[in-house]
């Protein structure tokens, strides 16, 4: 296929590591540098990424973008890229529920081709290969999975409606996160009665037990201020399907305890359990 001109929207640790393969297929990968942060500044140039200094410039120079951000964002985002009367292919892969995917897809119509996407796993970096599922139409789910071919991005295609790859995300997401919000509350209660160690212990001797990996209570915490509306993403899903959604509702209530420790890599298990005992 001709190489083609990627926009990344915006390039956080996962966004700027995505963008990163692309650029194995693109002509180049662009990134828009206005109000952001000293820290995307070094994510992208560490990235190789090109500045460009607005998203007008970005989406006039993109055939394809890829929209990377926190959950709340992402219609804002894509409002302000329909507002560009962008025409290429938009690939939404943020952590959003389907109803909210279809409800961009129709903001974007019928300007630009939207793919729903869904990413699986860690950034992909230091030999992580996470998979990017992907859904909508056929030619369009093609020309991204060939955008990706040959690089520590995986590309799975699921069919041709937008939603099912948001699902799937979600859908794993869902036990993911809320099982690690449980080792905290299970290790806080044990640690309060003071037998963390025996649980540990006796988790241990399941190797499929999240509570025999208690060191990742901490990353919890750091990622919490992302988990946190993620999982209410996924509560919007079981609500929509008349399933359950109080479970996720209340892990996201538990996350919100850590949003003041964003993405501290210093934080100890100690710290973290404090953390989640107060209001």
């Amino acid at each position: 296929m001709d190489q083609s001109t990627v926009g990344i929207l915006h390039p956080g640790s996962m966004g700027a590591a995505v963008a990163a393969c692309a650029a194995t297929n693109a002509a180049d990968v662009l990134w828009c540098a206005a109000g952001r942060s000293s820290a995307s500044v070094e994510r992208a140039t560490r990235f190789g990424l090109t500045p460009v200094a607005e998203l007008g410039e970005l989406l006039d120079r993109s055939d394809i973008v890829i929209s990377l951000c926190p959950p709340a964002a992402a219609e804002d985002l894509a409002r302000d890229v329909a507002a560009h009367r962008f025409a290429g292919l938009y690939v939404e892969a943020n952590a959003i529920n389907p109803s909210r995917v279809q409800r961009i897809a129709a903001l974007l119509a019928p300007d630009a081709t939207v793919v729903d996407g869904g990413v699986v796993g860690s950034p992909p970096t230091g030999g992580k290969t996470p998979t990017l599922y992907l859904s909508g139409p056929h030619d369009a789910t093609e020309h991204i999975e060939a955008l990706f071919a040959d690089t520590a991005v995986r590309t799975a295609r699921l069919g041709t409606e937008v939603g099912k790859a948001s699902a799937l995300k979600l859908s794993y997401a869902s036990f993911q996160k809320t099982s690690r919000v449980l080792v905290a509350l299970a290790i806080g209660m044990a640690r309060e009665h003071g037998v963390d160690q025996e649980l540990i212990q006796v988790a241990s001797r399941r190797t499929d037990s999240y509570l025999s990996e208690p060191q990742y209570v901490a990353k919890t915490a750091a990622r919490a201020w992302r988990w946190g509306p993620e999982l209410e993403e996924a509560a919007d899903t079981l609500a929509a399907a008349d399933l359950p959604a109080e479970m996720l509702r209340a892990a996201a209530s538990t996350l919100a305890r850590w949003n003041d420790v964003k993405d501290d890599g210093e934080l100890t298990l100690t710290d973290a359990l404090d953390r989640l005992a107060q209001p």
